[in-house]
């Protein structure tokens, strides 16, 4: 069923940066979920804005946002340095957060957040340390083993999907699995690689997604 939706671009101050986003709400809305995209991406990625269309599709807002400022994208692709800077990742969420609770209507919506590759790391360390605002996460051939000691912090229910071509992925993902005291599964979606690019594998993800946060973002 088609909905109308509300689309706007944003920004989100940061510390000494601005970040952009871009928010859409559907109407009526019964949660919002915050993308952490992953290694050399950006709010623009044609995967997370798929996955961020079928979850408005089931009545859940999103927000994609740029983890990084143009400047510091340049030094990532020479250096790649704070593509694995989980702290700065986390922050930059919980400033996404922050800008989301002052927001008149977005703030009574609880929050999910969606991560992928090594946002998924990111994701993780913020719903360590906000356990009361992140109510659900979703890692789609994520890094959650970069979230490291926040692991056994993580409150919200945490789902892990991972490609069943994606062997070291794999791996990772039953470390930090084990490592996680949260309601919690792993979904290994057959014949997907690190990227879900073959046919019907991310309309899987989104699918299994879409189905996560409904159970988990339930409004008050």
């Amino acid at each position: 069923m088609s909905r109308a939706r509300e689309a706007r671009e944003i920004s989100i101050p940061a510390g000494a940066v601005s970040l952009k986003g871009d928010l859409v709400m559907p109407v009526p809305a019964h949660g919002i979920v915050l993308f952490a995209h992953g290694t050399g991406s950006s709010r623009h990625s044609r995967r997370n804005q798929f996955v961020a269309q079928r979850l408005q599709e089931a009545g859940l807002a999103t927000l994609l946002m740029d983890l990084l400022t143009l400047p510091e994208e340049q030094e990532d692709a020479r250096t790649a340095r704070l593509r694995f800077d989980m702290g700065l990742l986390g922050q930059r969420l919980l400033a996404a957060l922050d800008w989301l609770a002052e927001d008149p209507r977005a703030r009574a919506l609880p929050v999910g957040c969606f991560g992928a590759s090594s946002g998924a790391g990111g994701a993780l360390v913020a719903a360590a340390e906000r356990p009361e605002s992140i109510k659900a996460v979703v890692s789609r051939g994520g890094r959650p083993d970069l979230a490291g000691d926040a692991l056994p912090r993580v409150q919200a229910p945490t789902l892990l999907i991972v490609g069943s071509r994606d062997p070291a992925v794999i791996e990772m993902n039953r470390q930090a699995l084990e490592r996680l005291r949260c309601v919690k599964e792993l979904v290994i979606v057959p014949g997907a690689s690190h990227l879900f690019e073959e046919p019907g594998a991310l309309e899987i993800v989104a699918e299994l997604a879409a189905a996560w946060f409904t159970r988990h973002l339930e409004a008050p």
